[in-house]
């Protein structure tokens, strides 16, 4: 179990999560929404240890350290992979640092992506670049996986057929949290949705429970964010009313 307790994170007088809880069993694919600046980067950032902040998190009852951090694997747009290093030398580096990586997935995955094994990372496209870092972050054999909106530039074919392949190669003690503000292409797929809304926790539900309710998760993430459906017309209203001022 991942629990994040009454987390607090600030920069200067900007407070990028307010008592942020959360718990997180294994074998759950949850999706995290939020607007830009809601703090779902920093969030996960805080559960690797990559930001100081306060309040507690623990993976099975204890703090995230060096001993445990490989139960974790994170998958960022920032990449944080060695980019003159080919795919295979990755995977040989990951089998020596990582005893529990999965090298049959990784081959199986960079072959989905045509990913090529003798090519340097540095010579590939954006787009290649993150499917790149989300096969390591699958490969590595971490419990928790994280991804930060993993697939920012790849096209929508890539995306689709992924959640299908993510889907059929996840293990029952696997748990994936998947930031994205694509709530339409994984509302299918996720078994959970959390929502945050400037630092805050506004929503945590089960997507059986939201099927059981009828509604979708696109109204129930408006209903949790207070989402005005008027304020596109009154702005249209207020820019055509200037326009006949002048």
């Amino acid at each position: 179990m991942l629990e994040i307790k009454d987390v607090t994170k600030r920069f200067g007088s900007k407070t990028a999560l307010n008592s942020v809880s959360l718990s997180l069993p294994r074998g759950e694919l949850v999706g995290l929404f939020g607007e830009n600046g809601a703090g779902k980067t920093t969030l996960m950032k805080c559960i690797l240890g990559l930001m100081g902040h306060s309040g507690q998190i623990t993976l099975d009852g204890e703090r995230i350290t060096r001993k445990n951090i490989a139960r974790l694997s994170f998958a960022t747009c920032e990449h944080s992979f060695f980019p003159d290093l080919s795919g295979a030398g990755h995977a040989d580096f990951y089998a020596a640092h990582f005893p529990a990586f999965r090298r049959r997935r990784f081959e199986v995955l960079m072959d989905f992506f045509s990913l090529p094994l003798n090519r340097a990372p540095r010579s590939f496209s954006t787009g290649q670049k993150n499917q790149f870092e989300v096969v390591l972050a699958l490969s590595q054999g971490a419990d928790y996986i994280l991804m930060d909106e993993p697939f920012s530039g790849s096209d929508v074919f890539n995306r689709e057929d992924f959640y299908k392949v993510l889907l059929g190669i996840l293990d029952n003690g696997e748990t994936v949290l998947l930031s994205t503000h694509m709530l339409e292409e994984v509302d299918s797929f996720i078994s959970r949705a959390v929502l945050l809304h400037s630092g805050r926790i506004t929503g945590d539900i089960s997507m059986s429970e939201l099927e059981e309710s009828g509604e979708s998760l696109m109204d129930y993430v408006k209903r949790a964010w207070n989402y005005r459906s008027d304020r596109i017309r009154r702005a249209i209203d207020e820019l055509s009313g200037e326009a006949g001022d002048r």
